[in-house]
């Protein structure tokens, strides 16, 4: 079987160790595998490379992609899915494997409209918001990196009682805002999956405050309905007579080397997605749910909404009182 792996879309750490799995465990398999550089345009561009398994030394522990990703204006079109689906057919791919978020799995589906080929997503994306799989690859280090970020600003926030507005990456999921605002111990998370004005955020810094707390800190996800940190922050001071700190983490949180959960699950899925492909399984998402390993039809990933967990979110009045 001839098979090709791209990246697409935002990087995500831990793709490395996915381009690893599946070019060592597909070229173990009797099968060839070829690297796509620059995501879905690669393949316009045919910036197709065989791979072996040097090819894959020494990426396990870095961050990014070494494939390069990127979004293609001209693969959204109809025009450019079928130049690609000439390319793979000429070029005699069996098969196509795309390390991605929500956009690639719309890209994959998009392309199996004209071409007759074997195609498979992995969940490479630091926002943990595709369904089909209870982490995606990328998470777990971004939580982290967050985490990390967030207990230094905690220092300097207790050191002179300020309250802290720190803004996480999430455009429309919360799951990096929830799970780093729980662990943190943040006074208030603000994300797109819950509902709070402006009063309700006062409200709960004042009585943290009245409590004697020595410092606040709210979490909050990028894509709020109340807007970022910096709007937030502007209409809190406000409302507390008090000027709020923001910082926002941005980029920082998708770099660096991946962490022991991210390189395992991505170790898992790259290898699984080749048994898959050589069982004659293709169409969909390959993730981890409950601990098994499944696949999940494309368009499921993004009609379907991967809840937050209901219980421990009940919890956070509790937790940050």
């Amino acid at each position: 079987m001839k098979i090709a792996v791209l990246t697409s879309g935002g990087d995500a750490p831990a793709m490395n160790a996915a381009i690893r799995a599946i070019t060592r465990v597909g070229i173990h398999r009797n099968c060839e595998v070829y690297g796509v550089f620059g995501g879905f345009q690669g393949i316009l561009d045919q910036q197709i490379h065989e791979l072996n398994s040097r090819s894959v030394s020494r990426i396990l522990h870095r961050g990014g992609t070494f494939l390069t990703t990127g979004r293609s204006e001209e693969f959204k079109t109809e025009t450019g899915q079928k130049k690609a689906a000439k390319i793979l057919t000429d070029r005699g791919f069996d098969a196509l494997i795309a390390i991605g978020g929500d956009g690639t799995m719309r890209g994959l589906a998009a392309l199996s409209q004209h071409w007759n080929g074997k195609l498979i997503g992995l969940p490479g994306t630091i926002d943990n918001d595709l369904y089909g799989t209870d982490y995606t690859i990328g998470f777990d280090t971004a939580v982290n990196n967050a985490l990390e970020a967030l207990d230094k600003i905690r220092d300097t926030a207790e050191a002179f009682s300020r309250t802290f507005l720190v803004e996480v990456m999430g455009r429309h999921a919360g799951f990096i805002a929830f799970h780093v605002g729980v662990a943190t111990g943040a006074s208030a998370i603000l994300m797109p999956e819950t509902r709070t004005t402006i009063e309700e955020l006062a409200q709960t810094v004042m009585k943290a405050k009245e409590r004697a707390k020595s410092s606040v800190l709210v979490v909050v996800a990028e894509g709020d309905e109340l807007g970022n940190a910096d709007t937030i922050g502007k209409a809190l001071s406000v409302r507390i007579g008090e000027k709020c700190r923001v910082s926002v983490l941005g980029y920082i949180q998708r770099g660096g080397n991946p962490t022991h959960f991210d390189r395992l699950l991505a170790t898992k899925l790259g290898a699984f997605s080749i048994e898959c492909l050589l069982s004659g399984q293709s169409g969909g998402l390959v993730g981890e749910v409950n601990g098994e390993l499944v696949m999940t039809p494309f368009e499921e990933t993004w009609t379907k909404k991967k809840p937050l967990d209901q219980w421990l979110l009940g919890l956070l009045s509790e937790l940050s009182s």
